[in-house]
């Protein structure tokens, strides 16, 4: 796929005020990045619980003009509705999102990953917000741990909040992608400290992944808040990798210990099930999850695209395009660059 098919822009973002939540984590940064350089919005507010994170960013950089810093917890509705006062568009990228850390903590991952999703769509209609674009995970399709249960129930918070929205202008999409390459809890560093012990661990060497770039994913948040009629769930069309690839393109050599899959676990991830398939429509480098007999949705995408066939999943193991190890080494080369250098988040 090319790397940069998702950064066509045909919206005029230059009077718009963004809003993201979890804005100091690794994909509200390189967002507020690609934002700046490409798009510059007329504010960004950053809207996250951690002051440090914030302090770091403003000591790395982030220090433009039209950004702002609100210290807040998606938990926290009040606050929401403070900082969402004339804001134009919300990206939700606020989450609870560690698959043992949730298992462990499960009720503190309902409330930020359900319960503030709630907070946002609550705030979001109060303040007349235009667009709101969540962020999902594969992990939400036929979950099997409680991150994953958790994202599904927030997917459907935001579709059917549209129905909620009623006359309003307010308008709620989400995106859902695979595993992002250099985010935060990414296994590329695991595997970089393993390999200096000489030895890389791997649950099952049959495990497949969906992968793409924090840019890519940026890039196609970006273009799906342009493209919103609200209702979607967009899911772009990305590479698998199988992750004892992975392995032998970080660690050349190494001996690779097969350890078993863990609680919460796949063999392999799907990003849309045979059921959604039906109400599915695919574009040219994505696809397009219509809400199933939603009275308030057009059908405008079936004119644009086409129907998926009868029985299709798109699930990491039955991808058309995959990554041999040669092209994974390249896409990891700047995160092991970063890593070598002791700056890598």
């Amino acid at each position: 796929m090319n790397m940069n098919s998702f950064s066509e822009s045909s919206m005029d973002w230059k009077d718009k005020v963004i809003l993201v939540t979890g804005g100091s984590g690794s994909f509200g940064k390189k967002f507020i990045k690609v934002m700046l350089e490409d798009y510059q919005p007329a504010k960004i507010i950053i809207y996250s619980r951690d002051e440090l994170k914030q302090h770091e960013m403003r000591q790395a950089g982030y220090d433009h003009p039209s950004l702002r810093y609100f210290i807040g917890d998606v938990r926290d509705q009040q606050r929401l509705r403070r900082a969402f006062n004339g804001v134009d568009i919300v990206v939700h990228a606020a989450a609870l999102q560690q698959v043992p850390a949730c298992e462990y903590n499960p009720m503190e991952a309902i409330k930020t990953n359900i319960l503030g999703s709630s907070n946002v769509i609550e705030a979001a209609l109060d303040a007349g917000v235009f667009k709101v674009l969540a962020l999902s995970t594969d992990k939400a399709v036929n979950p099997v741990n409680l991150y994953g249960a958790t994202k599904l129930a927030a997917e459907k918070l935001i579709v059917q909040s549209n129905a909620y929205a009623a006359g309003t202008a307010t308008r709620f999409s989400c995106v859902r992608y695979g595993n992002v390459v250099g985010s935060r809890g990414s296994v590329v560093p695991v595997f970089l400290k393993q390999r200096e012990n000489g030895q890389i661990t791997i649950t099952d060497e049959r495990m497949t992944r969906f992968w793409i770039s924090l840019d890519q994913g940026v890039r196609f948040v970006a273009r799906c808040i342009e493209q919103m009629r609200g209702g979607e769930v967009f899911v772009p069309k990305i590479p698998s990798m199988k992750v004892i690839d992975l392995a032998k393109a970080v660690a050349p050599g190494t001996k690779v210990n097969i350890v078993g899959i863990r609680p919460g676990e796949k063999l392999h991830e799907t990003l849309i099930s045979e059921d959604e398939a039906r109400n599915t429509i695919e574009m040219d480098d994505m696809y397009v999850v219509q809400p199933a007999e939603a009275f308030w949705f057009g059908r405008e995408w079936e004119t644009l695209g086409k129907r998926l066939p009868d029985g299709y999943r798109y699930s990491s193991n039955t991808n058309s395009a995959w990554l041999t190890v040669e092209q994974i080494r390249g896409i990891t080369a700047p995160i092991e660059a970063d890593y070598t250098q002791g700056t890598l988040e």
